[in-house]
């Protein structure tokens, strides 16, 4: 007998009839294959409906929800307002996952459940250069305090962190408590700014950059879309970015400091009892 499901993917797409098969086909083929599978069509105008309809049949669980065209953000909220599990991830319609990834999340919350936040590493697969290589060759796992994690979210190099959204496991009532939401006023950097306003507001990460999802570099990605009308977008990002970085900081220090105070009181206590 099958138990509750307790991971949903959530797989935002418009125009994704390129590539949804692969996506689908890969998720058909997880060890775990006890997850919902939640797509939110934005609005495609190819076969990408119809081809989602024809998988209906192959998952446990599986929802298809039909809307206008809103933007990246607005499928993603959507798809978080629709999640009745205990977890979630999210899911690109031209990337694809290897067997173990539906099983990570479970797991790492399985095993760590006081933690908010559970991540995996990445493989980066480049259309123009034909190849394949994780992002972070080295073998590393554990728990991560908010300076931490901070770190490896704006680490632009070998980190199996960054601030992506398909990597990482999410707790649907943090979501929920906070009412979060992805920003709409941004071309990009919207998932970066809502993971650092998740850790802002909660306690405990787990990473292992074991690399179990596909990141497809298209070589037509918006992505890699040298607009300059994308600068200043760009700019406000990264300054809300580090913004809630900074403030999220601070406030973790000065909670600290009553502990220390505390502490050195004590130590005095003890001298005088001593003495």
């Amino acid at each position: 007998m099958l138990r509750q499901p307790l991971l949903t993917v959530i797989m935002p797409v418009y125009n994704m009839e390129k590539y949804l098969g692969r996506a689908l086909d890969a998720l058909m083929n997880q060890e775990d294959k006890n997850f919902k599978l939640l797509i939110i069509n934005d609005g495609s105008k190819d076969k990408t409906r119809e081809i989602a309809e024809s998988y209906r049949d192959k998952f446990l669980y599986f929802t298809l929800i039909n809307k206008k065209n809103g933007g990246l953000s607005d499928a993603r909220n959507v798809g978080m307002n629709h999640v009745d599990t205990p977890y979630f991830t999210f899911h690109d319609g031209d990337d694809w996952v290897d067997p173990g990834y539906t099983s990570f999340f479970v797991k790492a919350f399985a095993k760590y459940p006081k933690v908010a936040m559970v991540s995996c590493g990445f493989w980066i697969d480049s259309q123009r250069r034909n190849e394949s290589h994780p992002v972070d060759p080295k073998k590393e796992s554990g728990l991560l305090d908010k300076r931490q994690v901070y770190q490896k979210m704006t680490n632009i190099f070998t980190s199996p962190v960054k601030g992506y959204t398909w990597n990482k496991g999410y707790r649907t009532e943090v979501v929920r408590k906070h009412h979060m939401a992805f920003v709409k006023d941004l071309a990009f950097m919207e998932d970066q700014i809502f993971n650092v306003k998740y850790v802002s507001l909660t306690d405990g990460f787990y990473f292992d950059s074991v690399p179990l999802y596909h990141y497809w570099q298209r070589s037509d990605s918006m992505v890699h879309d040298l607009n300059p009308k994308k600068i200043p977008d760009n700019f406000r990002a990264n300054y809300r970015v580090w913004h809630q970085i900074v403030k999220s900081l601070m406030a973790e220090r000065a909670k600290q400091k009553p502990n220390k105070k505390a502490a050195k009181k004590a130590a005095l206590g003890d001298l005088d009892m001593k003495n």
